[in-house]
């Protein structure tokens, strides 16, 4: 569906719901999910059931929403939202059909919770501004699939490989079940996987980040196994995770998708690199450092990984970025544990007692703060993205140098 430019006084109705969508979005939202999926089960295919079930998907919604309307009169503003959201959608293969589906459900939820307040203009202003966004959307994810190849629904793989890397994280290597060479991917990018879930009878998705450098023959993922879910759902250990972890061996099949995602290392081949990452955040990093240790060109290119675990019994890739330590010279790492065990020894196991704290760092020898172009990677928590990036913030470091990993529903909040 195609529709003309929200007029000035459509954009001044949209402006002036944003209260109403402060008090009542979150109650929107959820009952646009719950009617919409009622109606369309085959979606929850698409969607994450325990997102739904705890309440992250519709708040989630409500936020995007609430920034929509904020930002009605500058959609600059959302463009790098808009990719985030994008990127997802194209790794889940959400075609334009859906958003018909979301459009009529959505100002309809709008309708059953604000009555006769929604009134005939306001509900005209808000389904023209919903395609105006969604054939922004569509448009770009169109985009999306015309460059992956011809790779634009789920893929046939196999795990050609399980390697356990910690006591709570294990990688998967994935080969293409044709055998066909594999398109590369930015380090940092992700894919998504499509496992059945027999509790809930369902197809479900989820995006893991790439753990590997890019290689023609398999990807790799590396999945922390979810012990439950946080928030309002009923306590149960992460369908997906677990069900790879203990259900999932070498030479089973999977579905997967095109690599995607807005995080990745720049195409800037000189710039000092420092890489901060907390729990399973280390794989997308480690995909990056993987890929910048193997590059000759980066020789002596000044490279830090920072990365914060309870143990190091649960940190991944323990082995393997010692090896990388040891190999490269210009490559620093240091490690944080939160709650060492006893048989743990301080400067071997790991480096500083506590969560990562860039005040315990040095600001030049640690954090290339004297370069004025160093980039700073930063994946894990959300909270802890969001304080590290105040930090670096605190220090100096410019927004346009700091990328953050999209880690759960809804994107890092800004």
């Amino acid at each position: 569906m195609t529709v003309a430019a929200l007029s000035p006084e459509q954009i001044q109705l949209i402006k002036a719901t944003i209260p109403v969508l402060a008090e009542h979005g979150y109650t929107i939202t959820s009952i646009f999910y719950k009617n919409m999926i009622a109606a369309h089960p085959d979606l929850n295919n698409i969607f994450n059931i325990p997102n739904q079930e705890n309440g992250h998907q519709p708040r989630a919604l409500a936020g995007s929403l609430y920034a929509y309307a904020s930002y009605i009169d500058d959609l600059a503003a959302l463009s790098a939202a808009v990719e985030l959201i994008c990127s997802k959608h194209a790794s889940l293969y959400v075609r334009p059909e859906h958003y018909d589906i979301v459009g009529k459900y959505l100002i309809e939820a709008m309708g059953l919770v604000l009555g006769d307040a929604l009134t005939p203009e306001i509900r005209d202003a808000w389904g023209a501004a919903y395609w105006q966004l969604a054939n922004i959307m569509i448009t770009r994810e169109q985009q999306l699939y015309e460059q992956s190849e011809g790779w634009t629904d789920w893929r046939d793989f196999k795990i050609a490989d399980k390697v356990r890397e910690s006591d709570e994280i294990t990688s998967f290597y994935l080969a293409p079940a044709d055998g066909m060479p594999l398109p590369s991917f930015r380090p940092g990018q992700y894919i998504s996987v499509l496992v059945y879930v027999p509790e809930v009878n369902y197809d479900q998705p989820r995006q893991y980040s790439l753990s590997d450098k890019p290689s023609p023959d398999y990807y790799r993922i590396s999945v922390k196994k979810e012990r439950g879910i946080e928030g309002g759902a009923p306590a149960h250990p992460g369908y997906v995770s677990n069900l790879l972890h203990d259900n999932y061996s070498k030479g089973d099949p999977i579905r997967v998708s095109h690599p995607a995602g807005d995080f990745f290392l720049s195409d800037k081949p000189s710039n000092p690199v420092v890489l901060i990452s907390a729990g399973v955040g280390i794989t997308s990093l480690t995909s990056i450092l993987n890929t910048l240790t193997s590059d000759r060109a980066n020789n002596g290119r000044p490279l830090h990984f920072i990365h914060g675990a309870r143990t190091s019994a649960v940190r991944a890739f323990k082995s393997h970025i010692s090896t990388l330590t040891q190999e490269h010279p210009s490559l620093r790492t240091t490690f944080f544990a939160s709650q060492p065990a006893a048989e743990e020894v301080q400067g071997v196991d790991y480096q500083i007692v506590g969560h990562v704290d860039l005040a315990k760092l040095d600001a030049n020898s640690d954090l290339f703060l004297s370069d004025e172009n160093t980039e700073y990677y930063i994946c894990g928590p959300t909270k802890f993205m969001t304080e590290t990036k105040s930090s670096l913030g605190a220090l100096g470091v410019s927004a346009d140098r700091i990328k953050m990993e999209l880690f759960g529903t809804g994107g890092v909040p800004e």
